[in-house]
């Protein structure tokens, strides 16, 4: 059996539910950081700039998103599944 701490993951499964939980190890707070700080900026681009802001500021938040996505998809401990709230196998 792997020990939960040396399984290289860096966000923690939710307990119900679909996706990924909290960040387990710095590296996952770092990409989640690095995510709220581009939406931060993006919606800067935005106010500040209107129209002009939102066409760099849009597509920057789409490509944002599914970045954190695929890291969370790639880096969850036990995975992107559906869990109904038990143990994991």
């Amino acid at each position: 059996m792997t020990d939960k701490q040396d399984d290289g993951a860096w966000f923690s499964a939710k307990t119900y539910g679909y996706g990924a939980g909290l960040p387990v190890a710095w590296q996952g707070w770092a990409v989640l950081g690095g995510y709220l700080a581009t939406m931060l900026f993006a919606g800067l681009l935005i106010e500040s700039y209107q129209e002009e802001g939102a066409v760099f500021a849009i597509p920057m938040m789409l490509f944002a998103t599914l970045g954190l996505i695929l890291i969370a998809g790639a880096k969850t401990r036990g995975g992107i599944r559906w869990r109904w709230g038990g143990k994991d196998d």
